[in-house]
């Protein structure tokens, strides 16, 4: 654990921790005393914490998603006061996309959806990850001008997070993931026809 990790408060080490564990062996390796070793504190400060594992799985999960929204937020205000086409927005995506190492931080919230599949204690903090990425893009795609954005949103993070998966599983490049985006905000730009 590095020095900055070290000395952050005890809690956010723990849930710095359990996405480091999850990322390198899935759910199943989260144990306490792993826990506690990994963020570099005493075992009791990890049931002090957090009572339950559920509420250490639910905690980690949405750090991470409000971790991610505020970056990608940040970068759809950066788009919004710049300015940006359909094509700058997807080019920036597969920047992002590209820039986003598959580390065990990455790979540890695939494997709390998939959690959230197994035990629906987590679907709650699952939704609640899902409603911050859909707002995030019916933001970005407002600023683009995409038509019926927030009804397309939920598509779009489909889309992102299925290509993402894609390419943690091939270790394929973020090119799909551009060109799916320009696919999509293309499609949804075109008025219907009758």
């Amino acid at each position: 654990m590095s020095h900055a990790a070290r000395s952050a408060p005890t809690r956010q080490r723990i849930i710095t921790a359990v996405l480091h564990i999850i990322g390198e062996g899935g759910v199943a390796a989260v144990t306490n005393r792993r826990i506690a070793k990994e963020a570099g504190v005493s075992l009791g400060s990890v049931t002090y914490h957090f009572e339950t594992q559920h509420d250490l799985l639910r905690e980690s999960l949405l750090h991470f998603v409000r971790e991610e929204t505020r970056r990608f937020t940040e970068l759809a205000d950066q788009c919004q006061s710049e300015g940006i086409d359909i094509g700058g927005a997807a080019s920036l995506a597969g920047q992002v996309a590209d820039g986003t190492s598959f580390d065990s931080a990455h790979i540890a919230p695939f494997e709390l959806y998939v959690e959230a599949g197994r035990d629906e204690r987590l679907r709650e903090a699952a939704a609640e990850a899902f409603t911050a990425y859909d707002r995030l893009a019916a933001q970005i795609l407002t600023g683009l001008g995409v038509p019926d954005a927030e009804r397309l949103a939920a598509t779009t993070v489909a889309l992102v997070m299925g290509l993402q998966l894609r390419r943690l599983a091939t270790g394929s490049s973020a090119d799909d993931l551009v060109d799916a985006l320009l696919l999509l905000a293309r499609g949804a730009a075109v008025p219907d026809r009758p």
